[in-house]
């Protein structure tokens, strides 16, 4: 009986219009754009403007745009997923609202939250119900605004993040592409260095809370950097040994885009080239659960069938992971 791999057979991406870039930050706090560029690589980054647009408002753009392309009617879709750590509401979940707007009824979705491994978890996940034969055609949606969350006085954080959203499809194969493997890990233990402090069930939000600005990303930058460098490196290495491959078997590292830093210390540990490493950071940020499936969408033309692909994120929590895949199709 031949095996059945969950593969990608396509991607579309979305970014909203307005472009927040290095030179207007410096407008807002005291920060400077080869300041910025130095530490993180990032030039520029996309943020969602308009009232009552939230993170569903982008996966859905997404998950149309993927459909159109894909030549998919709603109706074969049979499970949709979507990571997001900046959810519209607590409840519904983000996944139902991206169903309704993209016209998606009577199916499974709901939201992962991993953080910055969003993707990677979701991904890994919706392999699980192609392999098994329960589905045939899954959509894995990395989506978050996070400017809603940012604090715009917080020079250490505001430079880092932007909005935007990805989406796949997973189906069938029976040549041999697709996921191959995957490794997803946490560590609880890593919550006081990067986190939401307010707004959930632990601190609902209060006068106190939004006075103390709790309801913003926090992060312990030099203490997350050490974790990201060691913990995505490690792993990344890991699948490679387990599968047998070196550095000249990789054709691309698609990497979460967190910190220039971090993924030139991934792609070292794995013997790649920089020359092989998907890199978006420069124009979008970090992006969370949306950076891998953006840098897939921005690749898509460069990518041919069989191409071996690492997929490695780090993210709050502490969560992170890799994916060894094997690119199912040419580009069109």
């Amino acid at each position: 009986m031949t095996h059945i791999k969950a593969s990608i057979t396509g991607i579309q991406g979305y970014v909203p219009d307005y472009i927040l870039t290095n030179a207007e930050l410096e407008t807002m706090v005291a920060t400077n754009d080869e300041w910025i560029v130095s530490r993180t690589g990032i030039k520029e980054r996309r943020i969602l403007k308009g009232e009552g647009l939230g993170s569903s408002h982008m996966g859905a753009e997404a998950v149309k745009g993927l459909l159109e392309k894909t030549n998919t009617s709603p109706a074969e879709i049979d499970l949709l997923i979507c990571a997001t750590t900046t959810p519209d509401f607590i409840f519904p979940c983000t996944a139902n609202l991206i169903c309704d707007m993209a016209g998606i009824r009577n199916i499974g979705s709901f939201d992962i939250q991993a953080a910055c491994s969003g993707f990677l978890y979701a991904l890994t996940l919706g392999t699980q119900f192609i392999e098994t034969g329960k589905y045939k055609k899954v959509i894995i949606v990395g989506s978050d605004k996070m400017s809603a969350i940012v604090d715009y006085t917080d020079r250490k954080t505001c430079i880092l993040f932007g909005d935007g959203a990805g989406a796949v499809l997973l189906e069938p194969n029976t040549e041999g592409n697709g996921v191959i493997d995957s490794i997803i890990k946490s560590d609880g233990a890593g919550y006081p260095y990067l986190n939401q402090k307010a707004g959930g069930s632990r601190y609902p939000p209060t006068h106190e809370t939004i006075d103390n600005r709790q309801h913003f990303v926090f992060q312990d930058g030099a203490q997350v950097f050490k974790f990201a460098v060691t913990n995505m490196a490690d792993v990344s290495a890991e699948i490679m040994e387990r599968n047998g491959l070196t550095g000249a078997d990789i054709s691309w590292l698609v990497p979460h885009q967190a910190n220039r830093r971090i993924i030139e210390a991934t792609a070292n540990r794995m013997g790649v080239g920089m020359d092989k490493v998907m890199m978006n950071i420069q124009k979008y940020g970090n992006t969370t659960a949306a950076t891998i499936p953006l840098c897939l969408w921005d690749y898509e033309s460069q990518l041919k069938k069989g191409d071996n692909l690492v997929l490695a994120a780090f993210g709050g929590g502490f969560t992170w992971g890799s994916i060894y895949l094997k690119w199912a199709y040419d580009p069109k």
